[in-house]
Formats: C-alpha cells, sequence, structure tokens
C-alpha cells in the first residue's frame, strides 16, 4: 500500500489485511518523522489497525519521489515474498497546494510544480520499480487512487486550481498506459475514487468524528452524500477477489459504482453515488437532498 499513512489508502489496507493479505504499508510519516502534510497519522499507526482487524504486514518508511528509496523497496519485497500480487498507489499528500479557486497567475509556482509531483511523478516512478514484481505471474492487479472519475473530470474541476486539477486528472490516461503494459502479463490497471470521503483531516476540518458526522450537516448541507473510507476499501478489496477483473482494465472505477456490481455497503448499510449527486444536485445549486442517492 503505497501511500498508505491515512484516508483511503489506510482504509485499504486495513481490508486488504483483514481478507488474508500481507500489506507493506509505506508513507513518509513514521515515528518521529512527518511529511509536508502535518497530520498525526503514521505508517506505523496503519500496520496496527491492519492487526487489530487480524491481518499482517510490515511499515517501510519509504519517500516515493526518491528512486533510491522506492528500489530498495522493490528490491525487500522480492526478496522477502518473491512477487508483488497486488499494488495500491494512494500517494498524495498534496492538499495543502490546492490553492482553492486560485486561477494559474495566482499560485505559487511551486505549489503547482509540487501537485504535480506528489500526484503524477511519485506514481510513475512508483510504476517503474514495483511492476517487474507484479508481472511475475499473471493476475496482478494495480490500482491508482484518484479524486473524480472520468467522465467527472473530462470538465475543469471548478473551484479548485490547475495542479490539483492536472495532477488528478493524469490518472485516467495513467491507467489506460499501465493496462497497455500489463496486458500480456495477465494484469489489470484501473485508477479508483471515493466519493465524498469523510477522511480524518475532512473530520477534523469539521469539528465532527465518524460517529457523529451528520452534526456537520448544519453547515455543509451536502455533506449528507459523504462516504466512509471503508466504503472504497470495500470496493478495492471487492475488485481484487474477483478473477473477472481484467475486464475493467484501463478504466477508472469508482466506490459508488463497484457497490452496485458486487453488492457491498458503506459502514451504516447505504450505497453513496456521490458523483451522481455532485452532476445532478450539488452542482445545479438543488438543496441538499440525499434520497435516490444512497
Amino acid at each position: 500500500m503505497a501511500g498508505g499513512t491515512r484516508g483511503a489508502s489506510r482504509a485499504i489496507a486495513v481490508e486488504l489485511g483483514r481478507r488474508g493479505a500481507f500489506v507493506y504499508v509505506t508513507g513518509r510519516t513514521s515515528g518521529q518523522h512527518r511529511s509536508e502534510v502535518g497530520r498525526p497519522e503514521t505508517i506505523e499507526g496503519t500496520l496496527e489497525r491492519i492487526e487489530e482487524a487480524g491481518g499482517t504486514g510490515t511499515a517501510i518508511r519509504v519517500d516515493h519521489l526518491e528512486p533510491g528509496q522506492v528500489g530498495a523497496l522493490a528490491e525487500r519485497v522480492d526478496r522477502e515474498h518473491g512477487r508483488l500480487d497486488i499494488l495500491v498507489d494512494g500517494l498524495w499528500g498534496g492538499d495543502e497546494y490546492i490553492g482553492w479557486g486560485k486561477r494559474v497567475w495566482e499560485m505559487p509556482v511551486e505549489h503547482v510544480l509540487r501537485s504535480i509531483r506528489l500526484g503524477v511523478d511519485a506514481h510513475l516512478i512508483t510504476s517503474h520499480f514495483l511492476f517487474p514484481l507484479v508481472i511475475r505471474q499473471p493476475g496482478g492487479l494495480v490500482v491508482e487512487m484518484t479524486d473524480g472519475t472520468e467522465e467527472y473530470n473530462a470538465r475543469y474541476r471548478e473551484g479548485t486550481s490547475i495542479g490539483f486539477y492536472v495532477a488528478k486528472a493524469a490518472s485516467h490516461s495513467i491507467v489506460k498506459a499501465q493496462a497497455h503494459d500489463l496486458a500480456e502479463y495477465g494484469g489489470t490497471a484501473v485508477a479508483m475514487t471515493p466519493g465524498w470521503l469523510r477522511s480524518e483531516a475532512m473530520l477534523d476540518a469539521y469539528g465532527v468524528t465518524e460517529e457523529n458526522w451528520r452534526d456537520a450537516l448544519v453547515k455543509v448541507p451536502h455533506f449528507c452524500i459523504s462516504e466512509s473510507p471503508l466504503f472504497v476499501a470495500r470496493a478495492v478489496a471487492s475488485l481484487a477477489a474477483d478473477p473477472d477483473r481484467a475486464r475493467f482494465s484501463g478504466q477508472t472505477l469508482s466506490s459508488a459504482q463497484l457497490a452496485k456490481v458486487y453488492g457491498f455497503t458503506d459502514a451504516d448499510g447505504s450505497r453513496p453515488d456521490a458523483w451522481r449527486y455532485l452532476d445532478e444536485v450539488q452542482g445545479p445549486g438543488k438543496p441538499a437532498d440525499a434520497t435516490g442517492y444512497r
């Protein structure tokens, strides 16, 4: 689990561990080492949750923008297991560089370029070093975590900024290329997006917890369509368990889309369809109402 420190990536690592996978959890925040994200979650914390769920794994501090560190990770996985069955790339950590609503000339250029480094370069470096392990045997799965469906990101994400938009929209092209390269080895590559995610940072921003998240609807009514990280974790785990998953290779999938395919639900038993809601309710300026969307 590349970038498995928090949010959707942490939940996916835990769910895969719960279902029997040995999980390598990598990221920059470990012990006393903190990334620029500046949050308290650590890769060791993710490993603790995996073990609490009955799974096994190890936490390894890796900066995926450093080829030498990613190469060393690949050598260790090769030495210890000889292959990599599932590569989930949840690398990001660029929220502080989004510059909500700023035009390209208003953004610090270093913030734009850092977003690209985190959202594109780190993913390509990781692919370079770890794909040789994915193709060791047929059936390897690569999941590139992103934000937004391909259809939604086909138009500019108003309210964000060019660095964020390019970094996230790039995933749609990246998985098409990856799917092509993996095809002759029996591998599958997809991009995966959650909906409006109740990550640790999002809950903190709204001053709520996972237990009382609906209290945030007073100030942010459209938050009614949000989903817990477990929802997308179940999406990835269900895909990994599907022997016919190659039919999705090269596509960008969403948690809501796969919930309809595989029949899983979020923790509360619902199936929030955030991207359809954004298109049909929030985008057109209608009053917040998740009826028929979860």
